[in-house]
């Protein structure tokens, strides 16, 4: 592959994955409730997510997904379904006595990390328009007469790099709404934005439609 086709892939994944979704909803809410460092591991989960699904979408299952409507239907309710889940559950989570931060603190102790990169990993499977997506976004930049292994390496490597930066930015907003609740309510607030962020992913995976 040449420079020029990595960079214009690279501009195109940037403005991408910018773009508010569940993923983006999910590390944002995860910045907010447990802080920067702990939701790098949902975000770890998400990009393991993504490079199965781009395996997977080579292996043809995307385009399975774009032919089946019902397939499709089945895998984005069961998202819908998981991310209201966990909305709901986090609006409505008890408000332990203490600052934001030792709220902060008790919510991790309720949730180690091998449960947050579990979060992600689901996260980002149960969206069957990324699998769709990128079963047709990779053959646009793709070589037929170049061995095609070392392209999607390559590609990969890229989306998944930019993904989790923007994963990092997304949290780190979080966090930084979650370092201005200071008052007594802080707490059942910061339930109520996680829970809200949630849901709103789960509203959006349910406006998707197939490519």
């Amino acid at each position: 592959m040449n420079w020029q086709t990595l960079g214009f892939f690279f501009a195109t994944a940037f403005v991408l994955s910018m773009t508010p979704g569940p993923n983006m909803l999910l590390a944002m809410s995860l910045g907010l409730r447990y802080g920067i460092r702990r939701a790098a591991w949902g975000g770890l989960g998400m990009c393991v997510a993504l490079t199965t699904m781009a395996t997977l979408s080579v292996l043809g299952l995307g385009a399975l997904l774009a032919a089946s409507e019902p397939a499709f239907q089945a895998v984005k309710w069961a998202g819908v379904a998981y991310l209201t889940w966990l909305g709901i559950a986090a609006w409505r989570a008890p408000v332990p006595d203490g600052s934001p931060r030792a709220t902060a603190a008790a919510a991790a102790e309720e949730a180690p990390a091998h449960r947050l990169f579990l979060r992600g990993l689901l996260v980002a499977f149960s969206n069957p328009k990324a699998l769709v997506f990128m079963a047709a976004l990779f053959p646009q930049f793709i070589d037929p007469a170049a061995p095609l292994m070392p392209q999607l390496v390559a590609l990969v490597a890229i989306m998944v790099v930019i993904e989790f930066g923007w994963i990092m930015a997304y949290a780190t907003g979080g966090n930084s709404i979650g370092a201005r609740l200071t008052s007594g309510s802080a707490a059942r607030t910061l339930n109520r934005l996680t829970g809200g962020l949630m849901i709103g992913a789960g509203g959006l995976l349910a406006l998707a439609r197939r490519l």
